[in-house]
């Protein structure tokens, strides 16, 4: 009979567990919390030290009855979920579910599920940190009252289904501001010139930058100036009439180290610039990686350690083993002296380590039969990444010339690797920046030996002209790096706060950029007027500083609540009136005049972004709506085509996104609406729908059938009217192939169906 009972929060690390600790133990999944507030209800006594009330989630009641079952029948029960916040509340809401049973219950905590660590931790169980189940609580309840009290004020004051969040909010607030630098950004000219130099003796052409005129330098970038074409010819005409001799040379070994072991952050960040997952993405996957995977003889294997850290710590095996490899695999010339160590950010908890894996020797492509594409990806990313972090940095032999021209001076700088160290198998990608078409990388740029004084031959003298860049929109990548950078959220949110600003449609995403929509910069105005804390960057990361006091034992959760809530519940009762005002003040004056009544037409807000609304509203409540670029939209196509709800005729309307929908006339007394057909009927059997042009809730084009929700046929790519030869599909598909070394792209027709191969380019 099994003498203990593990409980874990998840069904792949219970398998996993299972089959490490073997027949004397019961493994069992609480499948994540059994417990949280209501739905239906704040769930918060404020008048009662801010009490919450828990409540047994949906269906977690025969999770929670057969761990009581499996409970009666051992006689320990450990508590094995994970080491965070909220794996701590995991625990203590099982445990005040299984105290009843009146067996001893431990926790047991660990950072990777491998046999070893398993079994440590069995061995030297402790108790639940309630100091870090307070944390948990706290942001709860915190959460619980921003949202549930400030959502309903957004639905009377825009749209019903709205919310506001605590750390969302801000970061929507990061992304609207962003937007406005780049509207209100003036773009300037500048030009460069650059010489096209070679030495007299040796035919070695290399180029040169303008960096001074006497004594000015390049206002932009250090080569950029900001002169018209015209003066940019004059200054490329007198600097040709001049010998170019060499001024200056100077030489440096450059040293490149290698960067840390991710943490949760740095993941997100990495993943999304090189293998272009989302962060929700991210630590799906990871967590996959983390609870165990089917390897060969091995069985289940958890083969990275915990996902969800801000510490840089390895442990002294891991460094041990990963030093083994290294000096093995690469040589005594790869390997630093000791063990290199990375300095935490502060605040980071170092009980917990860097992602790394469980075992350095696993090479990814011994594991690549046992993963999907997704897991082999990121596995080999982490892997890589920890490997190169213990490696020496890599050298550079790094060159500036001088060279001068009479007044101008021209600089040619050259680097070249005379050592790769850690770059041998890892290099971290890069962020846009805002950076003007002047930067340019000198690495792998090999100058001539030249010295002071020599002589050379001027080939080709070229002027250039720029634009100045705006700073680019956020992708996931810099928001995540954004938002670690003003501490807000841990590492545990930054995934959902992606997620759920974009779902609330507050956000959508273009090309891997996020830009607000209408909707999010209307609600984001209203928040920063009517809760300027809630979106305040610097009170957001004060409030997380003080979770992580309550954390550490230093303050009580219920002390942070009390200072937070008196300003609160002030700013409640303020709010809709200075959002009325804040939404009035954004009303803009236009040229249109109100088909109606005459009146002047205005630009309001409303719930589905920006539109056209009369004056003299009331009395007249004439409407149009505007697109994207604030044009009224045309007025509707009539269509021969009659609605199928009330048999009124269907018209054709632009959305705000500037794509045609059929629409019925007797809107909005009747709201039916329609994709516009593309001549292909939905392939699904007994469905009389046809397939037309829909978007996401996100805003993304998709192509769906006319009888959705009924039917759910969608496809991402484009439909073309096309019959497949090879299994008689109604339709082909367009795609686009990328080629492996260029950015060459070619379009292909392919069969839709999954179990076609037909392709066509």
């Amino acid at each position: 009979m099994p003498k203990s009972l593990v409980v874990v929060e998840s069904p792949a690390k219970a398998k996993t567990i299972k089959k490490i600790l073997g027949k004397d133990y019961i493994v069992e999944s609480s499948v994540g919390h059994i417990r949280d507030l209501p739905k239906k209800e704040l769930g918060v006594d404020i008048e009662n030290a801010f009490a919450p009330k828990y409540v047994l989630i949906r269906g977690k009641g025969k999770v929670v009855k057969s761990l009581r079952t499996a409970a009666g029948k051992v006689d320990n029960i450990y508590l094995a979920a994970d080491p965070d916040r909220e794996g701590e509340a995991i625990c203590w809401h099982l445990a005040e579910e299984l105290k009843k049973t009146k067996k001893p219950i431990h926790r047991i905590t660990y950072n990777e599920v491998t046999k070893s660590a398993i079994l440590d931790a069995i061995e030297t169980p402790g108790k639940i940190n309630i100091a870090l189940v307070d944390a948990q609580q706290a942001r709860r309840v915190l959460d619980r009252l921003v949202g549930y009290l400030i959502s309903p004020i957004l639905w009377r004051s825009v749209k019903p289904g709205l919310s506001a969040g605590r750390v969302q909010s801000v970061a929507v607030r990061l992304i609207c501001e962003r937007e406005a630098e780049i509207e209100a950004f003036k773009s300037e000219e500048y030009w460069t010139l650059t010489a096209t130099l070679t030495p007299i003796a040796v035919e070695h052409p290399f180029p040169a930058k303008l960096h001074k005129i006497g004594s000015k330098k390049g206002e932009i970038n250090n080569y950029g100036f900001r002169i018209d074409e015209a003066r940019a010819k004059e200054l490329a005409a007198d600097a040709k009439t001049h010998d170019y001799i060499v001024e200056k040379v100077q030489k440096r070994e450059r040293k490149q180290r290698p960067v840390p072991p991710f943490i949760t952050s740095t993941l997100q960040q990495e993943a999304s610039r090189k293998l272009r997952f989302t962060a929700k993405k991210t630590m799906l996957v990871a967590q996959q990686l983390y609870e165990g995977l089917e390897i060969s003889k091995e069985g289940s294997v958890g083969l990275i350690t915990y996902m969800r850290t801000d510490s840089t710590r390895i442990a002294q095996e891991a460094l041990q083993a990963v030093r083994d490899y290294i000096k093995t695999t690469y040589g005594t010339e790869y390997l630093p002296g000791r063990a290199v160590n990375y300095r935490g950010k502060k605040g980071a908890q170092d009980a917990h380590e860097a992602i790394r894996p469980t075992l350095p020797l696993r090479l990814p492509a011994e594991l690549k039969p046992y993963l999907n594409s997704d897991q082999y990806r990121l596995y080999e990313l982490i892997w890589m990444r920890f490997i190169a972090s213990q490696m020496n940095p890599a050298i550079f032999d790094a060159t500036t010339i001088d060279v001068k021209a009479g007044t101008y001076l021209f600089r040619a700088t050259g680097s070249v690797i005379k050592f790769d160290g850690f770059r041998r198998i890892y290099m971290e990608g890069k962020d846009d920046t805002a950076a003007d078409e002047t930067d340019s990388s000198e690495e792998n740029v090999r100058l001539p030996v030249l010295k002071e004084g020599d002589r050379l031959d001027l080939r080709k003298l070229e002027p250039k002209q720029h634009w100045t860049q705006p700073p680019p929109r956020y992708n996931e990548a810099t928001l995540v790096k954004m938002l670690e950078a003003q501490e807000i959220g841990r590492p545990s949110t930054y995934a959902s706060i992606l997620s759920t600003i974009q779902d609330r449609g507050y956000v959508n995403k273009e090309r891997g950029r996020l830009l607000p929509t209408d909707v999010g910069r209307l609600v984001n105005h209203l928040l920063i007027h009517g809760f300027p804390n809630i979106v305040d960057v610097e009170f957001t990361a004060k409030m997380e500083e003080q979770l992580d006091t309550i954390a550490d034992g230093k303050v009580a959760w219920v002390k942070t609540l009390g200072q937070f809530y008196p300003p609160f519940q002030i700013a409640l009762a303020e709010a809709p009136d200075k959002m009325y005002e804040a939404r009035k003040a954004m009303e803009e004056e236009s040229d249109e005049k109100c088909e109606k009544c005459g009146g002047n037409m205005i630009v309001k807000w409303g719930r589905y972004g920006r539109f056209l609304g009369c004056a003299n509203y009331p009395e007249c409540k004439s409407i149009k709506p505007l697109t994207t670029d604030d044009t009224p939209a045309p007025e509707p196509e009539e269509t021969d085509t009659a609605c199928d709800k009330c048999g009124e005729p269907m018209v054709i309307r632009v959305s705000r996104a500037g794509s045609k929908f059929l629409s019925c006339s007797a809107y909005p007394k009747c709201k039916n609406a329609k994709p516009i057909p593309m001549g292909i009927d939905c392939p699904e059997a007994e469905c009389d729908g046809y397939l037309g042009e829909r978007r996401s809730r996100r805003g993304k084009v998709f192509y769906g059938c006319s009888n959705y929700p009924k039917c759910e046929f969608s496809t991402w790519d484009k439909p073309v009217p096309e019959t497949c030869p090879e299994c008689n599909a109604p339709f082909l598909v367009e795609k686009t192939k990328k080629a492996k070394d260029s950015e060459t792209v070619t379009a292909l027709l392919s069969c839709y169906r999954s179990d076609c191969d037909y392709t066509k380019g």
